[in-house]
């Protein structure tokens, strides 16, 4: 598949983000970087390093104090907050750490909570949708639990399935193994390895896992807020994009 003449699916421009407290706080300083379509990419560094609020404001959860985002060419720092919400439904799905399942709800039916905020299937379709995600995820037999019902390696699946609810061509992790045993760590890693390498998505995911970094197509990584270090993965290949 070739992206040829099309712009890269995330940019960052000279993104800066400043909480204005009593002494200002900077989280994020000048990053600029591009993100292409089947991209498998971590963003690692120390604790306090600003992985986290890089990516809130990569996935339009936050605002920056200077710079912008853009999100398929598209710049985002004019959109209006009900423009901004399309965006992220339309474009970006979600996983972090702590998967954020809402408990009174069944696996199912979480995963339709952003199908029905986007408006975009019907109710069969919700359901036919939501279905075949948890399956194709291993869920089959537990789409009625609800998530105190689950193991942490299976509502963290769900959260996987939830964040690919209304098919987006980029998923934004926050630290999506740090939570999980090791078992459960590399069945999340393959997934997300899959969502690039079978479905031709793009993933970015932050993390302290050194070793699921280093089998990632690329590295980031930043100190005080700042990018240190970009490097790609020689060894990584997707097959989905014939890189």
């Amino acid at each position: 598949m070739s992206d040829a003449g099309r712009p890269p699916l995330l940019q960052a421009r000279d993104l800066t983000r400043v909480l204005e407290e009593t002494v200002p706080v900077t989280l994020c300083e000048d990053v600029s970087l591009s993100v292409d379509r089947g991209e498998l990419v971590a963003v690692t560094g120390p604790s306090g390093s600003g992985k986290s609020s890089l990516l809130y404001l990569l996935g339009l959860l936050d605002m920056p104090t200077h710079g912008e985002v853009l999100l398929n060419g598209r710049p985002t720092h004019e959109l209006s907050e009900e423009e901004r919400a399309r965006a992220r439904l339309e474009t970006i799905g979600f996983v972090f750490q702590f998967h954020f399942l809402l408990a009174e709800f069944t696996a199912l039916e979480n995963i339709m909570i952003p199908m029905r905020r986007l408006h975009r299937l019907s109710p069969n379709e919700q359901t036919a949708r939501a279905e075949e995600i948890l399956a194709s995820l291993g869920l089959r037999d537990h789409m009625q639990k609800r998530p105190d019902q689950l193991s942490g390696g299976q509502r963290q699946r769900v959260a996987v399935a939830r964040a690919l609810a209304n098919d987006p061509p980029l998923v934004l992790a926050d630290e999506p193994t740090g939570s999980l045993d090791t078992h459960s760590s590399e069945q999340v890693f393959e997934i997300l390895y899959d969502l690039v390498t079978a479905q031709g998505r793009t993933v970015v995911a932050v993390t302290h896992d050194i070793e699921m970094a280093d089998r990632m197509g690329r590295r980031i990584r930043l100190i005080d807020g700042r990018v240190v270090d970009d490097a790609k993965n020689p060894a990584f290949k997707n097959p989905a994009f014939n890189c």
